[in-house]
């Protein structure tokens, strides 16, 4: 077996273990990890625009606010745990998806997404008007949901 296979089957292994791990979450963190690459270099591509200076420091507190995200969801997923533990105390069947931890994601990658748009207009970048439209009403979908405690159709 060459390296690119050894590579390739380690790769699937670890993707196959994450994805097991994070079942439900998996598919709101990928979005939020890419969304954070991408956020990231048109950042780095709009600062000449905004007369911004590239730096460490600035790269530094860029790469220090994606891992906070990271940390708000593992606090989501505490919570979820802890109300699944509570739950089968009282019915040991009970099973609940991580609500908490895919909310979370799902409000950080909008966010993400509207930091990207604004990054790629002050590249003088093409936005199509819809797009940060859509992505505020995504995200303030998402907060009604959480406030409400559900799809309130009676509003």
């Amino acid at each position: 077996m060459d390296n690119i296979k050894k590579v390739q089957a380690v790769l699937i292994g670890v993707l196959a273990a994450v994805n097991g791990f994070l079942g439900n979450l998996a598919v709101p963190v990928y979005v939020l990890l890419a969304c954070n690459i991408i956020d990231y270099i048109t950042a780095l591509i709009a600062a000449p625009k905004r007369g911004e200076q590239i730096d460490s420091l600035k790269g530094f507190n860029g790469l220090k606010k994606k891992v906070l995200m990271y940390l708000l969801i593992a606090v989501g997923w505490l919570i979820d745990t802890l109300v699944n533990y509570a739950a089968q105390q009282v019915r040991p069947d009970f099973r609940q998806p991580y609500i908490v931890a895919v909310v979370v994601a799902l409000w950080l990658a909008f966010n993400e997404m509207l930091s990207i748009i604004e990054n790629v207009a002050d590249a003088d970048g093409p936005v199509p008007p819809f797009l940060k439209k859509l992505i505020k009403n995504l995200k303030k979908k998402t907060e009604d949901v959480t406030e409400t405690g559900g799809d309130d159709e009676r509003k």
